[in-house]
């Protein structure tokens, strides 16, 4: 098992911290460090034995793409076979920030990277440590959620710490994140863009900057026979150890509804776990209720959503119930996160409960 090192940057830059964790990136190892969506595990993504160090730390499957995390744009030019007129725009409109574009990969980036794909997911992270690290390493880090494959996405240090010390060389802990969800993934080798997860950046915004976008087909789908395209698409994500079931429909009948199911939980001596937002966590007068945020501002529960999930299972809750999140906005993000972690299980509060 490996010693992993903490290095402490929630007060600022720590020159040698970053000094040691480029080192170790281009010797090959592994270091989680924060960005503005969620933590990232690196490694060089040039590398391919790094790439396949990162599958193994998480225990995920190999044929799941790599996000590269670059820190100027100049950097696509070595690993993509063109940068089309379409991704200048988004970069000077998003990047840095929480947008990842899809491109033709060039041969400078090894299939372990791309998950075998001939295309390489490209992001320029918006974060002081971020930026530092990934120009200490060399230009090139890929980094997935730094977590265990399929486990709620880590917001803070002591998250990575609980899935992958022992397993990995660094943590660069530069405290809790912003945004709280990925990025949004844009493929653009497409005649039509196309979102293939959403993020923080929304479609309406996109569409501000090169027109029409497509929303991907699969992110209402849950079938497993299809291969990934990009992190996030095909296996189970973000899921807490007990069941999640998201309760939609009418807002009243979504908290009647939850009511019950907490008292039929508890019924069968069941401790439920339950989602709610400023507006209706004092509605809830049994089982353990946390709000995720406010509804008038999503991003809230964006934000906070994983952390929940994870002190979900700290407690040992037998079932979790959340109330839906359906806004055109992040809360479409925020639904997607949601339904991977349920594996797409939903209760319609509109229909009796025999009917579920």
């Amino acid at each position: 098992m490996k010693k992993t090192i903490i290095s402490d940057m929630t007060e600022g830059i720590d020159p040698a911290g970053i000094e040691l964790g480029g080192k170790i990136l281009r010797e090959g190892g592994l270091v989680a460090f924060p960005t503005e969506t969620v933590y990232g595990l690196g490694g060089n993504a040039l590398d391919a034995d790094a790439s396949r160090k990162i599958y193994e730390a998480k225990g995920r499957p190999s044929d799941n793409p790599l996000i590269v995390h670059i820190c100027e744009i100049s950097a696509l030019e070595k690993i993509t076979e063109s940068v089309p007129e379409t991704a200048r725009r988004l970069a000077d409109a998003f990047w840095p920030g929480p947008m990842t574009l899809i491109f033709r990969k060039s041969d400078a980036v090894p299939d372990s990277t791309t998950g075998g794909l001939d295309t390489v997911a490209v992001r320029f992270p918006d974060h002081p440590a971020a930026l530092a690290l990934i120009r200490a390493a060399g230009g090139y880090v890929a980094a997935p959620s730094a977590n265990t494959s399929g486990r709620p996405s880590p917001t803070q240090a002591s998250h990575v710490w609980e899935d992958l010390q022992g397993k990995i060389d660094m943590i660069i802990d530069g405290g809790e994140v912003g945004i709280g969800i990925e990025s949004t993934i844009v493929d653009l080798t497409e005649e039509t863009p196309v979102i293939l997860r959403p993020g923080y950046i929304t479609r309406e915004m996109l569409e501000k900057t090169i027109g029409h976008v497509e929303m991907d087909r699969s992110l209402i789908s849950d079938d497993s026979a299809v291969r990934p395209r990009a992190p996030g698409m095909k296996y189970r994500h973000y899921a807490p150890q007990a069941p999640l079931l998201i309760v939609e429909g009418d807002e009243t009948a979504v908290r009647e509804r939850i009511r019950a199911l907490v008292r039929e939980a508890a019924a069968q001596g069941k401790r439920a776990g339950v989602i709610a937002t400023d507006e209706s966590a004092d509605c809830y007068g049994e089982g353990i209720v946390r709000s995720a945020g406010t509804r008038a501002d999503e991003a809230t529960v964006a934000a906070h959503l994983y952390a929940i999930l994870r002190e979900f299972d700290s407690l040992g809750v037998d079932v979790i119930y959340s109330e839906a999140f359906d806004t055109a906005g992040i809360g479409q993000a925020v639904m997607n996160r949601l339904m991977k972690a349920a594996g797409h299980r939903v209760i319609d509060a509109g229909k009796e409960a025999s009917e579920d």
